[in-house]
């Protein structure tokens, strides 16, 4: 078993570590991961510059590019054997609804979707402004015991699971739960300040709070101290609007004279 394991926190975040220390256990792992953190980049691939790696003294493969860069040199040349299964993460904080279109964490796991089995992101749901203690131990074992599980059941090429993971110990998880993406508000106002110079600068304020957060939702399950596990796919056709979309543009024709 080959495995590739990346992330968006950057190549020396602990919950890579974590990840590592367990899925260590089953096979052979590659570590490929973005020289710093890349939190927020989504699916960027990096096509204006080259792309410059470098091995650490422990075999970690550092990448001065994003999550996707990372995965897709991987898995395009850069290793001398393909991997079987791209795990990424463990990600500081949650990866829930909305999330997923922002997250590198995700992107480092879709990048993947060319391999034979299923791709995975975790990510562990530490929120709060306050400090707190990642219980990443926790994230890393449940990481091992899916892995596992998609070695005797795998699901089809181009299925993502997006897991979330509560932030407590491991013996107060309350059990697995299949669910789908929820919703948050919309996200909280950008913060203006000024530079040294006088000139304003913008910060991207905070996520939005739980919109759709009922029950069947990766919000509800992290909740209840239950380990969220969302299938993803690829395609982002919205096929219950074809039929509609079709009748709405009947007729169109391209008329010259308004270009």
């Amino acid at each position: 078993m080959k495995i590739l394991i990346s992330n968006d926190d950057g190549v020396h975040a602990e919950g890579l570590i974590a990840l590592v220390g367990a899925l260590n256990k089953l096979g052979k792992v590659h570590v490929v991961a973005p020289d710093r953190d890349h939190s927020g980049v989504s699916n960027a691939l990096t096509l204006n510059r080259p792309v410059r790696v470098r091995t650490l003294e422990n075999g970690f493969v550092s990448v001065e590019g994003t999550p996707t860069d990372c995965v897709h040199l991987a898995i395009t040349g850069l290793l001398n054997e393909q991997p079987h299964i791209v795990v990424s993460g463990i990600n500081r904080g949650s990866n829930l609804g909305d999330d997923v279109l922002y997250s590198g964490t995700v992107a480092a796991a879709i990048e993947g979707r060319y391999l034979g089995l299923s791709t995975m992101a975790i990510s562990l749901a530490a929120e709060g402004h306050t400090p707190v203690h990642y219980h990443y131990e926790t994230a890393a074992a449940v990481a091992k015991q899916l892995v596992e599980r998609l070695l005797i059941k795998a699901f089809p090429v181009n299925t993502i699971l997006n897991v979330n993971v509560p932030n407590v110990p491991l013996d107060q998880l309350e059990g697995f739960e299949v669910t789908r993406l929820g919703a948050r508000h919309k996200s909280e106002k950008a913060i203006a300040q000024l530079d040294p110079r006088g000139h304003t600068i913008y910060w991207i304020g905070p996520v939005g709070a739980e919109q759709d957060a009922g029950i069947g939702t990766d919000f509800y399950a992290i909740n209840k101290r239950k380990v969220s596990i969302t299938p993803l796919q690829i395609d982002l056709t919205h096929y219950q609007v074809c039929d509609q979309l079709s009748e709405w543009a009947d007729g169109l024709e391209l008329c010259t004279g308004n270009l």
